[in-house]
């Protein structure tokens, strides 16, 4: 069987890369298809690029490519393939195939920009200004989500927005999480720039607007008695310097080494922001740490409340500093689950499973 992986682009490293490297295992011999790809991706991919990839200034600024996506992906010649599986939060749904090549989408979530949060990404008067061409990308976003043959959805909150959305239906599989890594970090883990402060919570984010991280800064700046430390970086990182008091500390990037300590020495992960699916939960829990999170989104199927971690109802300062007390409350409650219970929780979300539903997906997909 010939196939081909399609992805967005491959310039950063994240969650939806993780999804990447375990396909490229399970198919070892796929030819990959993306818009754009840095060095390093490409050393490790060696993928098929679109012609932006030949206009070097949409390499290091591809938002401003965004006009000549759709045509990017639609110039790709599937000719050949048995399948096609394309993985994607935007443009790659929209690839162009045959009615002998199956096309599977494995959707991360439908275009954030134009359905789901479009105010964290655009201004109201820069969406007044370019109201012609997002409702022109809209009209193409709902073609472009007729051409798959079937979906995957990477979880139940993605596959409702998929229903409301495109009007589509999909099958559900979580993302591969690899516990199995990050219990051997655990075996050697060590942070060696200084000392942290006793009982922090902790965060692990991109600072981008819709991490809500300013959200967590607001509520920790009012109990200066504790201490909230921030692992990231992002375009929002000198905003949210400038709102923080002093219990709040920024590490920028640390290494996964440097994480499982972290995580494991945290008094609890906090997630404000509504996740499409939510690995930085998971690996809190693999790291026998509670996760107290916004209830919206991947942490209601990531996060057992009042057993591996605490919701919080509403996606306020106020909201989180209410969850921060009661879970205190609890907290030995949840730890004691986690101590038991929290390794086998972790493996319904393992790269063995996903593997399996996946496979299991293909062949009966004709």
């Amino acid at each position: 069987m010939r196939i081909a992986l399609v992805y967005d682009w491959l310039d950063s490293q994240g969650g939806a890369e993780r999804v990447l490297h375990v396909l490229a295992k399970m198919f070892p011999h796929a030819d990959w298809y993306t818009s754009i790809v840095d060095a390093h991706h490409k050393a490790e991919f060696s993928p098929e690029t679109s012609f932006l990839q030949k206009i070097p200034y949409f390499n290091s600024h591809r938002t401003l490519a965004l006009p000549l996506y759709p045509l990017a992906f639609e110039s790709f010649n599937f000719t050949g393939y048995d399948l096609v599986i394309s993985i994607t939060s935007s443009f790659a749904k929209g690839i162009i195939t045959k009615p002998e090549t199956r096309h599977l989408c494995y959707m991360l979530t439908p275009t954030r920009f134009l359905w789901v949060t479009p105010d964290e990404y655009l201004s109201r008067p820069m969406q007044a200004l370019i109201k012609p061409y997002i409702t022109y990308l809209k009209k193409w976003d709902l073609q472009a989500a007729k051409r798959p043959d079937r979906f995957i959805a990477i979880s139940q909150t993605v596959s409702e927005r998929i229903r409301m959305f495109y009007e589509e239906s999909s099958d559900i599989v979580y993302p591969p999480f690899d516990y199995i890594y990050w219990e051997r970090h655990l075996r050697s883990a060590s942070f060696k720039r200084f000392s942290l402060p006793e009982g922090y919570y902790l965060i692990v984010s991109r600072l981008k607007k819709y991490k809500k991280v300013d959200l967590a800064i607001q509520a920790f700046n009012k109990i200066s008695q504790s201490h909230l430390v921030i692992v990231g970086e992002g375009p929002e990182k000198a905003y949210l310097q400038s709102i923080a008091a002093g219990n709040i500390h920024f590490l920028g990037a640390v290494t996964d080494n440097e994480l499982a300590y972290l995580y494991s020495h945290a008094k609890g992960f906090i997630m404000p922001q509504e996740e499409d699916f939510g690995y930085t939960s998971l690996e809190a829990q693999v790291c026998s740490r509670p996760v107290i999170a916004y209830n919206k989104g991947g942490a209601t199927e990531t996060v057992q409340h009042l057993k591996t971690g605490y919701l919080f109802p509403e996606q306020t300062p106020e909201s989180l500093l209410e969850a921060l007390e009661n879970f205190s409350q609890h907290v030995y409650t949840i730890d004691h689950y986690l101590q038991l219970h929290g390794s086998d929780y972790i493996k319904q979300f393992s790269e063995d499973v996903f593997k399996k539903s996946f496979m299991n997906i293909i062949q009966s997909t004709s």
